[in-house]
């Protein structure tokens, strides 16, 4: 009997591994990670809570409440959101994207110039003080799907100047911005945030202006966890199933 439980709790532990290791967003991470920091970042954190302060009291949002961020490539423009009350997520400001890499599609190999499409999140050991850009936050590129594909890639980041191999250049004002949201929101006990990355806002309009046999079917499926937040006012638990997103409340 003894034998027979202990086969059952490791065939049940294999299973949540599986699981785990098919999800680009992981849910159960440790509640009580250091967040990196230095001199620099902390002065720069100091200063701009002042600056936000106005922002989140127009929201009525605090800082430190959960983010989620969405990045549109046609639109040079990334948004910032927060959960308010508990509820549903309002869009606090949107940043212009200085530069950004490649085509709309996502990137498929390393030293491309490509940067990504798809959904990434960000624990506190991908927040990056000491970048030569700046500030910065690796994007966990490849995730799930990705390497699904074999797509290879590495050090994909949002960051600071205005210069870009493959990541999201945000200039130095804008990056320190974005950073203070995050710093505060991971601080406060949020264990990861969200980061989606379209070709376009995928209207039914755009879809059709940019049809595109080689992306097409890629791009509905990044589709889906687009209208699920447009819908729902909440970004969806994704997972990876036979080389697809799927999306889940």
């Amino acid at each position: 009997m003894k034998q027979a439980s202990t086969t059952i709790a490791f065939l049940l532990l294999s299973g949540l591994l599986a699981l785990h290791c098919n999800r680009p967003d992981l849910k159960e991470l440790p509640q009580k990670v250091d967040i990196p920091s230095n001199q620099k970042s902390q002065t720069i954190v100091r200063y701009q809570k002042e600056n936000l302060a106005k922002i989140l009291r127009k929201k009525n949002v605090p800082l430190g409440a959960p983010i989620f961020i969405r990045i549109f490539k046609e639109e040079n423009e990334l948004e910032m959101w927060a959960e308010k009350d508990g509820e549903a997520f309002v869009l606090l400001t949107t940043w212009p994207i200085c530069k950004w890499s490649g085509k709309l599609g996502p990137k498929l190999r390393e030293g491309d110039r490509q940067s990504p499409e798809g959904f990434y999140y960000v624990t506190p050991s991908q927040m990056n003080p000491e970048s030569n850009y700046h500030l910065a936050f690796d994007l966990g590129y490849p995730n799930a799907y990705d390497k699904s594909y074999g797509r290879t890639g590495s050090d994909i980041m949002v960051h600071g100047i205005c210069g870009s191999l493959g990541c999201f250049a945000m200039t130095n004002p804008y990056i320190e911005e974005i950073w203070t949201m995050a710093d505060a929101a991971l601080r406060s006990g949020q264990s990861f945030f969200r980061v989606h990355i379209f070709p376009f806002r995928m209207s039914p309009e755009n879809m059709e202006r940019h049809h595109n046999l080689e992306w097409q079917e890629f791009w509905e499926n990044l589709r889906e966890g687009y209208d699920y937040f447009e819908r729902e006012g909440r970004p969806p638990e994704v997972s990876v199933q036979n080389k697809e997103y799927v999306f889940n409340p």
